[in-house]
Order: structure tokens, then C-alpha cells, then sequence
């Protein structure tokens, strides 16, 4: 097996291992959602938030994964097509001089600026990878959008039958307005019923 083969079945084994990765964070984020219903269900709800922002952070995590993966995986093809084709120039093998160790460390940044250098050496072919790039710039990211927390911890408190007081995200407070001014109403109701009886 050439250099480049060698090369050229690590890249498509990290895409592989990337895409294990991603399941490992689908599976984190179901067991973090079940937390989040326990500790619902014990009325701890600071332990509640902190499960619910874990299983928003897995979520992303699986995504950027999979991204990542699909991005080892188009340039382990173009490897290939280049590699049949004999066009494997000079500076592509001194890319993948550092290609090993990259791939194993499973670190998504460094992967990333290893893909770049890559995509930089088949600038002929068009592949767009700016949208991806973008994902992958925010990975380290730790905090988690309230919004979603918010709306996973009422998710789960519906799954478990409970009712949740807290404020609710835009859009979501619509029914409790309503139930509100249902129940306003009726108080009207019950005082006119009363005026009346006073007067009679």
C-alpha cells in the first residue's frame, strides 16, 4: 500500500469515526432529555436547566460531527479521483505528512484546518465548503441558546404531565393569554349575575 493509500484509508476510517461520534452525542442527548423529565418530576428545576442546556449542547455536537464527517468523506473521494488519476502533486503529499496524528486526535478544529489545506490543493474542483466552515468556527461554543432550553424543558414537562411556571418564549404564551382572559371573563360574568341580584 502506497503513502497515498495509507493516507487515503484514514481519511475515509476518521470519517467513520466522526459519524460514531455523532451517534455517541445523539445517544448523551436522549439520556440528558430523561434527566431533564426527572428532575422535573422532583420540582428541582436548577438541575433541570442544566440537563436541558447538556442535551442542546450534545445536539449541536452530533451535528457538527456529521458535518464534519461528510466534509473527510467528499475530500477522501477527491484523494481517490486524484490518486487514479496519478495527479497527487508535490505539495498535496506535504499536506498529508501531518494528516495521522490530525485525524486521530478527533479534534474538530484541527481537522477543519486540515480539510482546508486540502480543499486548497483541488481548487479546480467546485465543492462548497463555506457554509460548513461556518458551522465549525462556532463548535467551541459552550453556551446554549435559552430558547431552545427553555422550550426542551417544557417539552419534557409535557412528557411527564406536569405543568412548568416559568416565561415562556414568544409565540408559546399565546394559549396561557387565553386561558387568562377566559378566566377574566367568567369573573366578569359572575359579577354582572351578582349586580343583577342586588337589584331585583
Amino acid at each position: 500500500m502506497s503513502n497515498m493509500e495509507k493516507h487515503l484509508f484514514n481519511l475515509r476510517f476518521a470519517a467513520k469515526e466522526l459519524q460514531r461520534n455523532s451517534k455517541k452525542c445523539d445517544k448523551d442527548e436522549r439520556a440528558e432529555k430523561s434527566k431533564v423529565k426527572q428532575a422535573i418530576q422532583k420540582g428541582n428545576m436548577e438541575a433541570a436547566r442544566i440537563h436541558a442546556e447538556n442535551a442542546i449542547r450534545q445536539k449541536h455536537q452530533a451535528v457538527n460531527y456529521l458535518r464534519m464527517s461528510a466534509r473527510v468523506d467528499a475530500v477522501a473521494s477527491r484523494v481517490q479521483t486524484a490518486v487514479t488519476m496519478n495527479q497527487v502533486s508535490k505539495s498535496m503529499s506535504g499536506v498529508v505528512k501531518s494528516m495521522d496524528a490530525t485525524l486521530k486526535s478527533m479534534n474538530l478544529e484541527k481537522i477543519s484546518a486540515l480539510m482546508d489545506k486540502f480543499e486548497n490543493q483541488f481548487e479546480t474542483l467546485d465543492v462548497q465548503t463555506a457554509q460548513m466552515e461556518d458551522t465549525m468556527g462556532n463548535t467551541t461554543t459552550l453556551t446554549t441558546p435559552q430558547n431552545d432550553v427553555d422550550m426542551l424543558l417544557h417539552e419534557m414537562a409535557d412528557e411527564a404531565g406536569l405543568d412548568l411556571h416559568l416565561e415562556l418564549p414568544p409565540g408559546q404564551t399565546s394559549s396561557l393569554a387565553s386561558t387568562a382572559a377566559s378566566a377574566e371573563q367568567d369573573e366578569l360574568s359572575q359579577r354582572l349575575s351578582r349586580l343583577r341580584d342586588q337589584v331585583s
